[in-house]
């Protein structure tokens, strides 16, 4: 008579497959009940507040007082067709309305850089300072990819200061006007961002 070395205790239970059909058929309403009434998005807290930012965003690279000036250039800018490796640096107006003289909000101030060598894909990396109303002194910062011939582009906000501490969110832009002629735009902001 064998005596066995030893003999482990399994702590799974016999999966045999007329078992195994069992025990998935009693597992699998708690593990549906479990996906549709826990909320895997994630929601702001108590203590945060949910804001909506709308405002226009004035880019004038033209005239005699240009708000977006090219700081820098790669030896190669000028034969690219998207413009790749040029540097601007702007104080851009945000504004109310598309209009460059309704009232001013803010200034987006930071630089964009022409990144890619396909499209014209600039990488943002800008403050969105507010001079007036509830947000005056308080700015948020918006790092992100921006192709500027797409209708719609969304950047991350990824952080903010005053009333916009711990801010996260995100910008939707849409050109609302662009002379080709100057360079110059227009293009409407929409953000949305959750902050303390």
């Amino acid at each position: 008579m064998a005596i066995p070395f030893f003999s482990i205790p399994t702590p799974f239970p016999d999966l045999s497959p007329s078992k195994a059909s069992m025990s998935l058929a009693t597992s699998l309403p708690l593990l549906l009940s479990l996906l549709l009434f826990t909320n895997p998005l994630p929601t702001a807290s108590a203590d945060e507040t949910e804001t909506h930012l709308h405002f226009f965003f004035h880019d004038v690279v033209s005239g005699l007082s240009p708000t977006a000036i090219r700081v820098a250039q790669a030896p190669t800018t000028s034969l690219s067709t998207t413009g790749f490796g040029a540097v601007v640096m702007i104080d851009d107006p945000l504004t109310e309305g598309p209009d460059r003289n309704s009232k001013l909000l803010g200034h987006a101030q930071g630089m964009y850089a022409l990144a890619s060598q396909e499209e014209a894909g600039l990488l943002m990396a800008m403050n969105l300072a507010f001079v007036s109303g509830d947000f005056n002194g308080s700015s948020l910062a918006v790092l992100g990819r921006n192709t500027v011939l797409s209708d719609v582009r969304e950047m991350p906000v990824v952080g903010g200061s005053g009333k916009f501490r711990f801010a996260r969110g995100y910008a939707l832009a849409r050109t609302h006007q662009f002379d080709l002629f100057t360079g110059d735009a227009v293009v409407e902001y929409d953000v949305y961002v959750r902050h303390e």
